[in-house]
């Protein structure tokens, strides 16, 4: 046994030796000449290109048969701009025909190629003639086809420049595996690249390569994945007069914000916009794609219906007409804060009006149910319209606050100061939770009607609220006014003037009819006519509220309903304060003369002599003198004319008066 395993051996070196000793004499005897000619030849009958070699060239044959080509280039194309450089072309050698001295080769390396296209306004290239020139040899059935397994690229860059469409993008670091269709139909590529600062997978596989140069149709599939993005596409591409792509498309990512700012595009705003998932039909023809069937899903929000996507020179434009069952808003608004966080100042802080959006929108959407913050919306059709910056959203018709509300809202730019326009019609709503979330006003309950028109300029939502102009019409019914009681308030104070307010904030007034009326001009509202009319008392309002400060100014007179035989009793009242929680309280003069004990005392100390005489009397009684700022100006009263004041059962304090 030991003596046959070391025949074995023998025998096994001894082949070893004389395929080495052969393999030498083999490229001694190889026509190198002869060699290059023949690669030279099979590359241009795979591909269909000439290419011109301007470096050097080596070829080795043992351990490893290869032909290396240094500076290589398309002929015909510049020396200049060339639509292709290579670095170093590598043709490697099949070693079995090479022992029969037939030059086959087996794959090829191109290290570090540039590859450069440029598609002119015609919509042709600067690789027109070679791709026309690919199809020709590449055309199925001729006699002299070569085959060779696969093409790899490393360390390439790719540019691609669109007149027409003002597009320039160019792929870096390219590694990548090309299976050439020299013999199948078939052609494929998968590897990686960078493309805009992201490493990419990438892979594409076409049916039939021969069809897809010539323009015809052929089966696609495209498959992209990275950080940024996941795509997909499964369809067919053809190319006649333009390019036509038809199939299925798939895309999802992590945060579509990143993808959007990695694509190019600032994202609106700083909330929303996190995970991403579409599917739909896609049909691309030209500059436009058009996406049919489409189901789409953004921050747990799902919708279905159609989408257009156009580009035209820098002009971006997505068109969309969407469905969804129940959608939430509020992220998106998330970082729109008109308050402080105390709730009692407009937020000072500035508007970020500095990303321009190139992208224009327009979006139909129609909704079951809206979320919006602690608002919740529910049947709503809207549309919004976004060009050149400026926005431009209508409501259709949407159920809020038990009733429903049209209207529409214009915001423009110019430089950092956002100018906004609004109209809107609120019918038959709750007023209790419409007046809270539109005006923080949280005392007032009811059903009711309220139109507004309001127009305002500013770089932050304090600047809006001081140059706030326009009108709102508010009328409610069968409703009532927290915080005080009217009824309970007036006959108190219609017994006992003087009895003060101790439950002046509690309780509630009930209103049949409620009719405001405001006019806004630099952020000052004007109350032209308030009326609150309720089954035992009435309200008018009159003054000024500003909105900068939020807080009231006004002046009203509250009465009792008229009884049958009895007069009616009227008080006047004042209103001052924070929206949130104002004073309510009545006007001290009235109530001091409506009070038979003090009426006379105020009309007395308004007469100067007798409040002279009276201070008199007290400084005797006192046994002091206080400084009197109108002692110098007028001498004292006489003694004798306040001794009448002093008694107790003298005639009433105004007679001093009748000198």
């Amino acid at each position: 046994m030991a003596q046959g395993i070391k025949r074995l051996g023998i025998s096994v070196a001894a082949l070893i030796v004389l395929a080495v000793i052969g393999a030498l004499a083999l490229s001694l005897l190889i026509d190198r000449g002869a060699m290059r000619q023949a690669v030279e030849a099979q590359l241009r009958a795979a591909t269909g290109l000439e290419l011109a070699i301007d470096g050097d060239i080596e070829i080795a044959i043992f351990p490893r048969s290869y032909v290396t080509f240094s500076a290589v280039r398309l002929k015909g194309d510049g020396d200049a701009d060339s639509a292709l450089v290579v670095e170093t072309l590598t043709a490697n050698l099949r070693l079995l025909p090479l022992l029969l001295r037939r030059f086959e080769i087996a794959d090829i390396v191109l290290i570090k190629p540039s590859i450069r296209v440029v598609r002119d306004a015609d919509g042709g290239s600067n690789w027109t003639p070679f791709i026309k020139s690919l199809t020709r040899t590449m055309k199925p059935g001729l006699d002299d086809q070569v085959s060779f397994s696969e093409i790899r690229l490393q360390d390439g860059v790719l540019s691609y420049h669109d007149d027409a469409g003002k597009i320039s993008e160019t792929l870096a670091d390219i590694d990548l595996s090309l299976a050439w269709p020299s013999i199948s139909r078939t052609f494929a590529a998968a590897g990686q690249f960078d493309w805009r600062g992201e490493r990419l997978d990438g892979s594409i596989s076409v049916n039939d390569f021969i069809a897809a140069l010539a323009g015809e149709r052929s089966g696609l599939k495209l498959r992209l994945a990275g950080a940024p993005m996941k795509i997909a596409f499964d369809g067919a591409i053809g190319n006649k007069s333009s390019l036509v792509l038809e199939g299925t498309l798939s895309a999802d990512s992590v945060s579509l914000r990143n993808a959007l700012r990695w694509a190019g595009q600032e994202p609106p705003g700083a909330g929303g916009f996190g995970r991403f998932a579409m599917k739909a039909r896609a049909n691309l023809v030209g500059p436009a794609i058009a996406l049919t069937n489409v189901n789409i899903e953004l921050d747990k929000n799902v919708a279905e219906g159609v989408m257009t996507y156009t580009i035209a020179g820098n002009h971006r434009g997505l068109q969309a007409t969407l469905a969804a069952g129940s959608i939430d808003v509020t992220p998106y608004l998330s970082t729109i804060r008109l308050l402080t966080s105390g709730a009692r100042d407009w937020n000072r802080q500035l508007f970020d009006l500095g990303s321009a959006n190139p992208v224009d929108l327009d979006v139909r959407l129609s909704a079951a149910k809206v979320t919006l913050g602690s608002s919740t919306l529910g049947r709503t059709a809207l549309s919004a319209n976004l060009r050149g910056g400026a926005l431009a959203l209508s409501v259709g018709e949407a159920q809020i606050y038990g009733g429903i509300v049209r209207g529409t809202l214009g915001v423009t730019r110019r430089d950092n100061v956002a100018n906004i326009k609004t109209q809107f019609q609120f019918n038959d709503v709750d007023l209790e939770a419409c007046a809270a979330d539109l005006l923080g006003v949280r005392n007032l309950s009811g059903r009711g009607n309220l139109s507004i028109a309001l127009e305002a300029s500013g770089s932050s939502p304090f600047g809006l609220a001081q140059s706030l102009d326009g009108q709102a019409l508010l009328t409610g019914h069968d409703g009532a006014i927290t915080g005080f009681n009217v009824e309970q308030l007036l006959k108190r104070l219609e017994r006992r003037p003087l009895s003060g307010g101790g439950n002046f904030r509690s309780g509630k007034t009930p209103f049949n009819t409620l009719n405001v009326a405001v006019r806004f001009s630099d952020g000052v509202a004007t109350a032209d006519d308030i009326r609150i009319e309720g089954p035992t008392a009435r309200i008018s309002l009159t003054g000024t509220a500003s909105v900068p400060s939020r807080d009231y100014d006004l002046k009203g007179v509250a009465s009792l309903a008229n009884v049958p035989g009895a007069p009616g009793f009227n008080l006047p009242f004042i209103v001052e304060g924070p929206w949130d929680d104002p004073l309510i309280f009545p006007d001290p003069e009235s109530l001091i003369r409506r009070s038979p004990a003090s009426a006379p005392l105020l009309d007395a100390v308004k007469d100067r002599k007798t409040r002279d005489a009276v201070r008199s009397v007290l400084e005797r009684i006192t046994g002091g003198r206080k400084a009197d700022p109108d002692a110098a100006a007028e001498p004292p009263a006489a003694p004798a004319a306040a001794a009448p004041a002093a008694a107790p059962k003298a005639a009433p304090p105004a007679a001093p008066t009748q000198q």
